[in-house]
């Protein structure tokens, strides 16, 4: 551990998460709580069940939807390039979503549809107002035919596994079949906006995905375990990912995700989940937030652009029908934004996202605090271990 003080010492949060670890929740998990240049990091338990192996600062996870904020930042770069506007339709850069059709009823034929009211802009792909996304609620027997349509042209629309078989051109030309669930900057849903988000970027910034977050981001940073693929050297430090068999109740190892799966570019770089990185390479790039956009007294990024991505957009009503997804919260640019008091807290400012394998991050402006914690286990963050984590975080009393 570094930088220990009286504030980030490992006290009650360290004894909080080892008892999750200790009651065989998950095998292991990496907490790092800064607050301005004290870093207390915390290495818990193994890289997997019945594995000597421990968890260390520099294991490498699979964040998932913790790609969605660092996507975020690339398109603001584009946009102070002068290669993208926010109010812009995406026509020009993605003519497969012009002339939009919309579904009369979600759950109508994908040939009931009204003309689209106005083109989908940038600000809605990072806003997730594109009128596109997941549905998680109500439970519907059989799938709407949007839903179906959707598997049938292998989008992959939710989680990263198995990931996409097209590449950025196809997967969009697939996708630009379908019509909208909902009028474009109507309604809040997760997901596709990421998706469709990350083909623009590399378009605009013509060249692959990867490619530019590399330049403009990583490199800046030095987030050198950052990637959608890595060596097969550093694919020895990925842990073995778990989620609950929710018949028999019993976490179970997935293979899908397997280590020699990422020493494989994929087909489509996903913007939306598809980054795997470390705690301390999060850490640059949250502090880089935290900074307003300045890195090392080297500006990345705007301090306009820094407040667009972490200022709520949502309207009220938009919030109310996040769902339990968006829990209440507001939305800024491809991340939440703490409105209101909430389980964590009853300080508002916090932004941040996490990720669905077990991976968590927030930010807290006023108290130039850097929160992060790591697993690779799912229900992390259904069983209280995270939002646990989050709360002794925003306390003195972590210490």
């Amino acid at each position: 551990m570094t930088g220990s003080t009286a504030q980030v010492g490992p006290g009650r949060l360290h004894a909080a998460m080892a008892a999750h670890v200790a009651k065989s929740e998950l095998p292991g998990m990496v907490t790092l709580v800064a607050y301005g240049e004290d870093v207390e990091v915390d290495a818990i338990g193994a890289m997997a069940f019945a594995s000597n192996e421990p968890m260390r600062r520099d294991t490498i996870f699979r964040i998932t939807s913790m790609t969605k904020p660092i996507l975020a930042a690339a398109t603001m770069m584009l946009v102070e390039d002068g290669k993208v506007a926010l109010e812009e339709p995406v026509d020009r850069l993605l003519p497969e979503l012009a002339d939009r059709k919309v579904l009369k009823r979600i759950d109508g034929p994908l040939d009931d549809t009204l003309p689209a009211r106005r083109p989908i802009t940038v600000e809605d792909l990072l806003t997730f107002r594109m009128g596109h996304g997941l549905i998680f609620e109500p439970v519907f027997d059989p799938p709407y035919p949007i839903i179906t349509a959707a598997r049938e042209l292998e989008l992959v629309m939710g989680p990263p596994d198995p990931r996409t078989p097209h590449n950025p051109d196809e997967w969009l030309r697939r996708f630009g079949t379908l019509p909208l669930m909902y009028q474009p900057g109507e309604r809040w849903q997760y997901n596709t906006g990421s998706l469709v988000l990350g083909v623009l970027v590399a378009r605009a910034s013509r060249q692959p995905l990867g490619e530019f977050f590399r330049a403009r981001i990583f490199e800046p940073l030095g987030m050198k375990d950052t990637g959608f693929s890595i060596s097969p050297e550093q694919s020895r430090r990925l842990p073995s990912y778990y989620q609950t068999n929710f018949q028999t109740g019993k976490l179970e190892v997935q293979t899908v995700s397997g280590p020699s799966k990422w020493t494989k570019a994929p087909a489509f770089p996903s913007g939306a989940a598809g980054l795997v990185s470390t705690i301390d390479d999060y850490l640059a790039f949250a502090r880089l937030l935290l900074n307003e956009g300045v890195h090392e007294d080297k500006r990345l990024l705007s301090q306009t652009s820094v407040r667009l991505i972490t200022t709520n957009h949502l309207t009220p009503e938009q919030m109310a029908g996040g769902g339990a997804v968006l829990g209440g919260q507001g939305w800024g640019f491809c991340m939440a934004v703490a409105t209101a008091p909430d389980e964590v807290s009853t300080e508002v400012g916090r932004y941040g996202w996490n990720g669905g394998y077990g991976t968590y991050w927030f930010n807290h402006p006023a108290r130039n605090l850097v929160a992060i914690a790591m697993s690779q286990t799912s229900d992390a963050l259904f069983n209280g271990t995270m939002t646990e984590f989050g709360k002794l975080a925003m306390t003195a009393e972590a210490s």
